[in-house]
């Protein structure tokens, strides 16, 4: 794979992901975070597959989200324990 064919298949990623998904810092709702991580995992499980090739800030962005997802957890857990 050269660097055209990888900058094209990070501009559909990117283009993708600014559509379709929330900036994590943005997101408010768990059940919306879970979808993101789901529907981000399935597309770098895609890219994985047919091209053998994710960009390191896709699995920046999923750190991200799970990171705001385990934020959102811990508090509804220590609310509801306490």
């Amino acid at each position: 794979m050269n660097d055209y064919e990888r900058k094209k298949l990070e501009m559909e990623l990117r283009n993708f992901t600014s559509r379709n998904f929330e900036r994590p810092s943005n997101c408010r709702n768990l059940d919306r975070i879970r979808i993101y991580v789901k529907e981000l995992c399935d597309k770098i499980e895609e890219y994985e597959n047919q091209f053998n090739y994710v960009p390191t800030w896709a699995y920046s962005l999923l750190a991200q989200y799970n990171s705001v997802q385990n934020q959102m957890l811990y508090v509804d857990f220590r609310t509801t324990y306490k």
